[in-house]
């Protein structure tokens, strides 16, 4: 009889033993993950990112989560090692990794299939070898809406009404004041803490902003009654996770990063709740023969900044192949300069 229940109780020993060892079950390596979000803990960004924390937990990493209301000093404790992993703005995020950081880049990504397609590619592991960039690593790259331009006027409706209007632009992205003042118009050195008030309080007459930021910044004080939206994407924002990589499991930044993209509908939702949130006679229509100008504006732009070196050539030469592939047709795709 003894031998009997040994030889039965023996295999569930061992499947006891091995379920032990499994990740699940073993010790999970404590890390510290800081949040950008414009309203803290209460945002849509940090909500995203509680659950993100219960999904690495099955990659074998504990995240506290911090939030963060100013994105230069979630940037800086990445920077100093005081966060092991952070969520902050693809903008903000070129200094860690300039291929990424290009996506924010200017007219590059016109809509949002063109955006799904793009993040499609680059969470997939074909590209994880341009990820990593020193000691980060790009976990995960999300869509934060388009960037749209707000005007206290509506009779600024063209890039030549622009000229002598004061620009907010932020005070880390070169890119903003080259292109602001590059059609006459004067730029004034903002923070992402400060634009909105800035607009609001009357101190510059035009922003460039998402439609999350709309009701949190209360943006529809600085539009008032006079006010106006631009209803085309001058850029697409991305909301970029980077890590330490060297304080994180073998792999775990493919698996975040395809978790990122499983989340992609989830995150356009949300966008598009903040975006039936604006007011519809805000929003000014800009004539199809403008947008095909302004689109071949921003390409020269992008070029320039390219030169300069502040825009990555292999990441515009990436976003050009999808815009040609999504309309093959362009003027751009058969251009002597295409990016």
């Amino acid at each position: 009889m003894k031998s009997i229940i040994k030889k039965l109780i023996a295999p569930i020993a061992m499947g006891a033993a091995l379920l032990s060892a499994t990740p699940a079950n073993a010790a999970l390596e404590k890390r510290t993950f800081c949040v950008f979000d414009i309203i803290g803990k209460q945002g849509d960004v940090y909500s995203l990112m509680e659950d993100y924390r219960l999904e690495a937990m099955k990659w074998g990493v504990d995240f506290t989560l911090k939030a963060y209301t100013d994105e230069k000093i979630a940037a800086e404790d990445l920077k100093s090692g005081k966060c092991d992993a952070a969520g902050i703005t693809g903008i903000r995020g070129r200094s860690f990794n300039s291929f990424t950081g290009t996506l924010d880049s200017l007219g590059s990504i016109p809509t949002y299939d063109h955006m799904k397609q793009t993040l499609k590619l680059l969470m997939s592991p074909k590209f994880s070898k341009y990820m990593t960039s020193g000691d980060y690593e790009v976990a995960g790259i999300s869509p934060g809406g388009a960037g749209y331009l707000f005007t206290n006027d509506k009779s600024v409706n063209n890039v030549a009404k622009m000229s002598g209007k004061k620009v907010a632009v932020l005070d880390f992205d070169k890119s903003q004041a080259i292109m602001v003042s590059s059609i006459g118009a004067s730029p004034v050195s903002a923070t992402i803490a400060t634009f909105g008030p800035m607009f609001n309080n009357g101190s510059v007459d035009i922003i460039a902003a998402p439609a999350i930021a709309y009701e949190p910044l209360e943006l529809y004080k600085g539009l008032g009654e006079n006010g106006a939206i631009a209803d085309f994407a001058i850029l697409q924002l991305s909301l970029q996770m980077l890590i330490r990589h060297d304080r994180f499991p073998e792999g775990f930044g493919q698996k975040s990063r395809a978790y990122s993209w499983s989340q992609y509908d989830r995150a356009i939702d949300l966008i598009n709740v903040s975006t039936d949130k604006i007011k519809p006679q805000y929003w000014m229509s800009i004539p199809e023969e403008d947008k095909v100008g302004y689109s071949e504006m921003f390409r020269q732009t992008r070029l320039k900044l390219r030169d300069m070196g502040i825009y990555n050539g292999k990441m515009l030469k990436f976003l050009a192949r999808v815009r040609c592939k999504l309309d093959a047709g362009l003027a751009e795709c058969s251009a002597a300069d295409k990016e």
